[in-house]
């Protein structure tokens, strides 16, 4: 499917022609491809088959499908308002769509919603049974749940000091409900904070914290990227930790299937958590792009070989 955007000249909007083309959509089936017709999204409320270098007559010229100067003519015509298949209201634009079966993810429009996320079936709009998630975590920056990158229909839910791997299962209950259950987490190492939230003073007197640390506090390890590499069914998760003035991060290489720790990989640059950072993982190759200070990208290109360690 190809998308061309039409718009109006200065000069046309002055004369007070209006373009009623919104965009073109070329839609193809393919294996094998085979071109199915052209459409056009008009503001305005006949099909007939097109096949690629056959002719046919359009607009009163004989024209050859596909070739120039004439390319693909518009054989499809929307008439009527097509029927609305699906409507959810969302807080904040979160939704996605994704998992086996069919089912979506998003967050009530309520305020009191937020922070959780809702996972129903797409078929019936059924919360799922154990679907609504939620990390009981304090941080700047909220937690991501998305659908899991391969055809597992699995979900990744990541928080700054833990990540849950969730996948959909359908119950074999009258109501055929779908329910949520974890098949593994990962979690980031971190001292227990033995800081009581309510001190003693020498005079007796009690003294309560009237604020705590956060969860993505920069002083403890946490979770800033996680990519998965589906070759060699590997999660690469970027955990940070702040080290006197730089922070010092590593690759931690996680079984896709089992959630154990197969590898820690130390990056040699520092990892400031203040600008943009972009890490690709492709088979042997790991590629992490950083902003620094003066706005320029910085490139760090690894490779990971296996030592004689690894297979003993």
């Amino acid at each position: 499917m190809k998308s061309v955007q039409n718009k109006e000249t200065l000069v046309a909007r002055q004369a007070g022609h209006e373009q009623p083309i919104i965009m073109c959509l070329a839609v193809f089936r393919v294996l094998p491809l085979e071109l199915i017709g052209m459409l056009e999204i008009s503001k305005r409320f006949m099909v007939k088959k097109l096949t690629l270098g056959e002719e046919c007559e359009w607009n009163g010229v004989r024209v050859s499908v596909g070739e120039a100067p004439s390319g693909i003519p518009f054989n499809i015509q929307i008439t009527d308002c097509p029927p609305l298949l699906f409507e959810v209201s969302c807080l904040e634009n979160v939704f996605q769509i994704g998992g086996h079966p069919w089912h979506y993810i998003f967050t009530p429009k309520q305020k009191k919603h937020k922070g959780t996320y809702h996972i129903c079936s797409l078929k019936d709009s059924m919360l799922a049974k154990n679907g609504i998630q939620e990390l009981k975590c304090c941080s700047l920056e909220s937690d991501q749940i998305y659908f899991y990158p391969d055809d597992s229909g699995r979900i990744i839910h990541v928080g700054p000091s833990t990540i849950h791997v969730l996948k959909i299962v359908e119950t074999q209950g009258s109501l055929c409900q779908s329910e949520v259950i974890q098949e593994y987490s990962i979690e980031a190492h971190r001292e227990k904070n033995t800081d009581s939230m309510v001190t003693v003073t020498a005079s007796g007197r009690i003294v309560k914290k009237r604020f705590q640390q956060l969860d993505d506090d920069p002083e403890q390890e946490t979770f800033r990227n996680v990519q998965y590499e589906d070759e060699l069914e590997l999660l690469a998760v970027v955990a940070v930790t702040q080290a006197e003035v730089e922070g010092k991060a590593h690759i931690g290489l996680y079984d896709n299937l089992s959630g154990v720790l197969m590898k820690s990989l130390p990056l040699v640059e520092s990892w400031d958590v203040t600008y943009s950072h972009e890490l690709f993982f492709d088979r042997d190759t790991i590629v992490h792009i950083e902003q620094e200070k003066n706005r320029n990208f910085r490139c760090h290109i690894y490779k990971v070989t296996r030592c004689q360690e690894d297979t003993e």
